[in-house]
């Protein structure tokens, strides 16, 4: 029996050159090779700045947290879509704002532009689309209503490194986007996460953000790479510290040097990495309507490709079988697999406090209740894909 894990992560050798390098000068925390790194997935998303955090979680919170800057208030309002990691609606409520819930479309499984309207109130600061599954979202119609409505906007991106939308990378459709770069991502610092912009101010304001809202937040400290004099230290007066000014509230969320080093290396075989996913994915997508009507997938669009993070598979409405009982026996035939996540506001406890409507989001709950995910990693060729199929196969002869 094949064995088909979820994901798999590369430590390249390159990278352990680097961890070998750290551990030897002792400089561990944040220094020269965050700020690499930094430079390099900028530059790969094509954005002006990147800001490395502690995770995906903290991309998403801090990106938020620089709208207080802004304007907003403690309380204010994003729209998400209900349907998401459950990250997503935490790093709403750490930044100090309050989630509000959109349905999704079943059928892209990203957030449903036709009722964003609706949910907007004059506390609305910002919309966060989710680009679930690596699929781009609607992000010309997120930004038209955005800009009629003076929204910012800001990419929850963290399943979707290498996506594209009409020509342009995602990660440079919005205001911000959050990246998370968790083991199972095609780039990876183990943990960790990154916002990226292109606005200057927004990059000042997260470098501050991730380090308790110090007022320091130069793009590279030279206290931290190397101990040299910084100039500015007593810039502000004979009695102040710009090291101890702490001019917003902020969070403890910087990326340290050994998960920049990994991070590193994965840059250097991205290209690679994104390829061999992306034939995976692409050739389960392609195979899949043989399943249906009891089984459906995500469709690619002729503008846009996908971040090949995983599979989803839906188990739809005349199927004979459920979702348990079709992961069980992938599982005993060695498939990992993931459920698709929750409606957050009404099948995740933790947000019951906000006492959303029950099946007040039909669609995010169908998916909630019906839908999983299988990983398509570099680690895995035709082979494995055609198990994958072939197992599925065998289920559906057995159970329709």
């Amino acid at each position: 029996m094949i064995r088909i894990p979820f994901g798999t992560i590369a430590v390249t050798d390159r990278s352990k050159e680097i961890i070998s390098e750290i551990l030897d000068t002792k400089r561990l925390s944040t220094g020269k090779y965050v700020r690499e790194f930094e430079k390099r997935f900028a530059a790969l998303i094509g954005a002006e700045e990147a800001v490395a955090v502690s995770t995906g979680t903290d991309a998403d919170a801090l990106a938020l947290a620089v709208l207080y800057d802004f304007g907003a208030v403690r309380g204010d309002e994003i729209i998400v879509p209900a349907l998401s990691f459950v990250a997503t609606g935490n790093a709403v409520l750490q930044a100090g704002f309050t989630p509000v819930f959109v349905d999704i479309d079943r059928k892209t499984l990203n957030i449903d532009v036709a009722k964003i309207e609706e949910a907007i109130t004059k506390k609305t600061k910002a919309i966060m689309p989710v680009h679930l599954m690596g699929k781009p979202a609607d992000m010309d119609s997120i930004n038209r209503i955005a800009q009629q409505y003076g929204l910012y906007v800001i990419e929850d991106a963290a399943e979707a490194h290498g996506a594209s939308y009409k020509g342009k990378n995602v990660g440079t459709l919005g205001d911000m986007a959050a990246y998370s770069l968790y083991v199972a991502h095609i780039i990876t610092t183990i943990e960790g996460g990154i916002v990226v912009t292109n606005r200057t101010d927004f990059a000042e304001i997260l470098r501050s953000l991730r380090s308790h809202g110090r007022a320091c937040k130069c793009e590279s400290c030279v206290l931290n790479t190397s101990s040299s004099y910084c100039p500015k230290r007593f810039s502000l007066g004979d009695k102040s510290d710009i090291r101890f000014i702490f001019e917003r509230i902020g969070f403890s969320s910087k990326m340290n040097e050994i998960e920049a080093a990994v991070g590193i290396g994965a840059l250097d075989v991205f290209n690679d990495v994104l390829k061999k996913r992306r034939e995976n994915l692409y050739y389960l997508m392609d195979k899949f309507s043989r399943f249906e009507p009891y089984l459906t997938t995500i469709k690619k669009e002729p503008y846009e490709d996908i971040g090949p993070h995983a599979l989803p598979i839906i188990i739809e409405e005349d199927s004979p079988f459920t979702r348990n009982q079709l992961v069980d026996f992938m599982e005993k035939n060695g498939i990992d697999t993931r459920s698709l996540f929750q409606s957050m506001p009404t099948q995740c406890p933790g947000f019951a406090f906000l006492k959303a409507k029950a099946s007040g989001f039909p669609n995010a709950e169908y998916i909630g209740n019906n839908g999983l995910h299988v990983g398509v990693h570099q680690d895995l060729g035709l082979k494995e894909c055609d198990y994958i199929l072939d197992t599925i196969q065998i289920f559906l002869k057995k159970n329709t």
